[in-house]
Parts: structure tokens; sequence; C-alpha cells
């Protein structure tokens, strides 16, 4: 059994943790049940930026998952914007009580990332895929292959980070974003690598396979 790492938080909370932290200190001085409040803020937004360490399986021919959640849809699919020609579509949902700190699913070199402004609808929902702000990184895997992953912001995530850059070798399991408060992560990857989850399967970012890379 794989024992937990240690726990990290997500530097992006560091400001709302101040934030709430101070109020909670404040208001609680003078009028205890507003400062409890804030004390229960404080609690979820360190729980929301929890960053525990992840542990790869030891194949490294497995493709994992970029992201904490529920597998919502596998799909094979002709064509997309992503992926020219026949590829697989993975699409994963983020609670609010997911983990959001996102990971790379395997090793290579980021070829191009595209960012699209848009809407905030339920992350849940198809058309979020579409018309939801969105930030995909594209990746070259060292056999050449080509493996595509969005960070899709649902209808309260309303930041996207992504610290990953263009030209730049990534390895499996590295940081490289987070979205805050609910959304969507969307894996495509070659139609003839076998998926190894199913839909309603909660998945772990970097721990779970989601594909065997041939």
């Amino acid at each position: 059994m794989m024992r937990p790492g240690p726990m990290r938080f997500a530097r992006e909370g560091i400001p709302f943790l101040a934030i709430f932290g101070a109020l909670a200190l404040l208001s609680g001085y003078f009028f205890w049940p507003v400062g409890t409040a804030f004390g229960l803020l404080f609690a979820f937004t360190l729980y929301f930026f929890r960053d525990p360490e992840r542990q790869a399986p030891s194949d490294p021919g497995l493709l994992v998952s970029p992201a904490d959640g529920k597998v919502l849809k596998v799909e094979s699919l002709q064509d997309g914007p992503l992926y020219p020609g026949p590829y697989r579509k993975i699409s994963i949902f983020m609670s609010p009580m997911d983990v959001h700190v996102n990971t790379i699913p395997c090793d290579g070199t980021i070829k191009e990332i595209r960012y699209h402004a848009g809407k905030f609808f339920v992350a849940s929902l198809d058309k979020a895929s579409e018309e939801n702000e969105r930030n995909s990184i594209i990746l070259d895997t060292k056999d050449g292959k080509r493996v595509a992953f969005t960070q899709i912001a649902g209808l309260v995530a309303r930041r996207i980070v992504c610290y990953a850059k263009e030209t730049r070798r990534v390895t499996r399991g590295e940081r490289y974003g987070l979205i805050r408060f609910g959304s969507r992560m969307e894996v495509c990857l070659p139609m003839e690598w076998p998926v190894l989850v199913k839909v309603g399967q909660k998945v772990t970012a970097t721990a779970t396979a989601l594909a065997r890379m041939y």
C-alpha cells in the first residue's frame, strides 16, 4: 500500500489564507459569530489549496492523470482542434473538494500552449469543453507521440494558473498549474493507447494511470 506523502500547500492560497485569517482574528475579537464564519472560510481555504506529495507508478510506460477527480467521459473521436486525426479523450471533473493542483501526465517536450478566453458554464457539462475559459498544453513524447491536456474553468472557478512554458522539457508528475474552486481537465491521447480507467472512476493526479503508452 502506498503511504501518503507529506502535505504541502499551493502558494496561490497564501493571499486568501492571510485575508481570512486576519478577518477571523479581528472580527472574532469584537463579535465571535462573525469571527467563527471567517475561521471556517480560513479552514476551507487551507483544505482547498492542499498540495499532497504524490508517487507515480513504477512503470514509466503509463500515462498518469493530471488531476484529481471523477472520470466523466472516455471518448473515441475522429478529429479535433488539439489533435489531428483519430484520438481518445478522457474528461475529468474536479469538485471543490478535490485537490486542484495539476501535474504533467508523461515525460516530453511542450510544443505549444493555447489559452482561450470563454464563459463559465458548470464544468461537468459537455459544452464547457468548447465554450468555457481554458488553457491547453500540447506535448510531444520522446517517441514522437502527441498528448494534449486542457485545464477548463467552471461556474465558480474563475482563475486558471499555468506555470508551463513552450519548448520546455517536462517530467511525469511535475506540478504545472492549478484551477480554483471546481473545474474540468481533458486529456487527448493516441487512439492506439489502451485506456485503463472507466466512467465514474475516481482518479488521483500522478498516482492513477489513465492509459498505457504504446
